[in-house]
């Protein structure tokens, strides 16, 4: 049932709305410089929360703890710490886990995580590890009350041998501990709310919170969803086509099929938002802008003051 115009107008002028933004750890001076650039961008935006990226290794580790803490100590952001069960044992991502309560963090989105050996290898569980992201959903639970979000997979998870198992998973996340759930990113929002349907239905009544990728890149977007088991439509890839070397207008394109994609979903009601922002800032704060989200008065009385 569509929004009535009174609903879409208090969407549209913030209302609800609430935006979240995930961020990957930069690997280089110049990639810490973008990411910053971005975080600076969108903070002002005020979102309920920012995701930091993991993965395994100790180097990955790293540079995610060190991200976060750099948002806790020099931002008004609420840091959240992605966390996996791959290549570690329970001892040593308990002691990650306690290391992000004492830092200050307060959010995890704990996920199982991809093979050590890429998206299409075999998954095993590492010995004397969490089993699967429920499994790590529990073990963090126990340690300290943090509020954890899982993930949820609209056009099922690649390895799910059924749509119903892949249901089953998310049910056994949420009687874990997980509060919310963010989706996969996807292109058609037909799917989404197919698999919302789904959801309700299954009796799990956590948010489901889309996830959406704003396209700088069609063919890497494309690449992310054939791994990812996400499927691309036709007509999204009819909209970039022979636009490799126009950045310019591929930019306008991408801009005008988030904002479709987004308006689309406020019109059905859903208020809240994960961006996958790719570090890069410009198009999801234009999306933002759409969904009424406005810079907060502070941070523009102080560029103002900056540029006076």
């Amino acid at each position: 049932m569509l929004a009535s115009s009174e609903q879409k107008s208090r969407f549209l002028g913030r209302g609800d709305i609430e935006v979240s933004f995930e961020f990957f750890p930069p690997k280089t001076a110049a990639m810490e410089e973008t990411l910053w650039g971005s975080i600076r961008r969108l903070e002002p935006l005020r979102p309920k929360y920012v995701s930091v990226t993991y993965g395994a290794g100790g180097s990955t580790r790293e540079r995610t703890h060190a991200t976060l803490a750099r948002m806790l100590r020099e931002t008004t952001l609420k840091p959240a710490a992605h966390l996996t069960c791959v290549a570690a044992t329970r001892e040593e991502i308990d002691e990650i886990i306690r290391d992000y309560w004492d830092l200050g963090a307060r959010q995890i989105v704990a996920l199982r995580g991809d093979p050590p050996g890429g998206v299409g290898e075999r998954y095993e569980p590492t010995p004397g590890g969490y089993v699967n992201a429920a499994d790590l959903t529990a073990g963090i639970k126990k340690i300290a009350p943090f509020e954890v979000s899982v993930a949820c997979y609209p056009e099922k998870h690649p390895e799910s041998a059924t749509p119903e198992a892949d249901l089953d998973m998310l049910k056994a996340k949420v009687d874990a501990g997980a509060s919310a759930a963010i989706t996969q990113f996807f292109f058609d929002n037909e799917v989404f709310f197919r698999f919302l349907d789904r959801v309700r239905a299954a009796g799990i009544d956590i948010p489901i919170v889309p996830g959406l990728i704003p396209i700088h890149n069609f063919k890497q977007a494309s690449s992310f969803a054939i791994k990812s088991g996400a499927s691309v439509p036709e007509w999204l890839g009819h909209r970039f086509e022979s636009l490799d070397n126009d950045q310019e207008t591929r930019h306008l394109v991408a801009a005008a099929v988030a904002a479709e994609q987004v308006l689309g979903l406020v019109d059905q009601g859903i208020a809240q938002f994960h961006f996958y922002t790719l570090n890069r800032a410009d198009l999801v704060y234009a999306i933002c802008h759409l969904l009424g989200l406005r810079p907060a008065k502070a941070f523009t009385e102080t560029k103002e003051k900056a540029a006076s």
